[in-house]
């Protein structure tokens, strides 16, 4: 599959990571995602495809869906054929664009119609007569500074400005040190991140640090799980061996055999943290 994808120019890029494209047939149909620091917007432009956990019916995607930041893991089942754009927003980036709450997000798919009621259709109207990605990208750009609130939702400057700094830090500042130096208390802290990012900093941190683990691994070579670790924030191997299998539902070992046996596509973003579900 071909992926474009771009940051948005200002003031959208303080909100989200990449707007992207996605088109062709994919060499892995079914896809493990681990839970990743952002919320996302799906347009579906093609076939329907499913999401599956474990503990919930699956759902069909046939047209957008929103989902909040995932605290799980999830399977993606593609068609034969893929066209899809989707948003990237930053854990607390969803907030300024939609009026739904951040924790009826969290961990859920709503469709998109139920968040942007009538114009979800429109927007999935104008992308599906275009044929150009660069295109396609400039209508999201467009339909999303249109949405962008003219006034910050309360409390999403602070949840923002200390959320870039786990962002930067790849989670690894305390959240302590966090409220200590935006001047809050924890409770307040806590209370803002969930009301904007559908979660407590220290859970947002927990999936930065992973992220950053995950992303750094190069299945191709030797890996050094300890050092990786480590580098990552994780100072208990035992604590860090349960995350993993939590986040990717394989052992460290299991996931290298299963990434060695169904290598990624060359160059394929999306797959660096996602990993063929077999």
């Amino acid at each position: 599959m071909d992926y474009v994808g771009r940051v948005p120019a200002p003031p959208l890029d303080r909100f989200i990571d990449d707007i992207y494209c996605l088109t062709g047939v994919p060499r892995h149909r079914r896809m493990t995602v681990p839970p990743m620091p952002s919320a996302h917007l799906f347009v579906n432009l093609g076939g329907p495809f499913v999401v599956r956990e474990s503990d919930a019916p699956p759902v069909l995607v046939a047209g957008g869906l929103f989902t909040g930041v995932r605290t799980r893991r999830f399977v993606v089942e593609y068609p034969g054929w893929v066209r899809l754009v989707g948003v990237h927003f930053k854990p607390w980036g969803i907030s300024p664009f939609v009026d739904v709450a951040a924790t009826e997000l969290r961990d859920r798919w709503v469709p998109a119609d139920a968040v942007w009621p009538r114009s979800a259709d429109r927007l999935r109207n104008r992308l599906g007569d275009l044929t150009s990605a660069a295109e396609a990208l400039r209508v999201v750009e467009e339909e999303l500074r249109a949405r962008l609130a003219e006034t910050a939702p309360r409390g999403l400057d602070l949840v923002q400005h200390t959320g870039r700094w786990l962002e930067t830090a790849h989670g690894t500042i305390p959240v302590g040190a966090l409220s200590d130096a935006a001047g809050v208390s924890g409770n307040h802290l806590a209370a803002q991140f969930k009301s904007h990012a559908g979660l407590t900093p220290k859970r947002v941190a927990r999936i930065y640090r992973f992220a950053r683990l995950i992303l750094s691994v190069d299945p191709r070579g030797l890996v050094d799980w300890p050092d990786l670790a480590h580098r990552a924030g994780y100072f208990d191997q035992a604590h860090f061996s349960k995350e993993f299998k939590d986040f990717t539902g394989h052992t460290p070992t299991g996931y290298l055999t299963l990434r060695r046996r169904l290598p990624a596509e060359e160059g394929f973003p999306p797959d660096s943290g996602p990993m063929p579900a077999e």
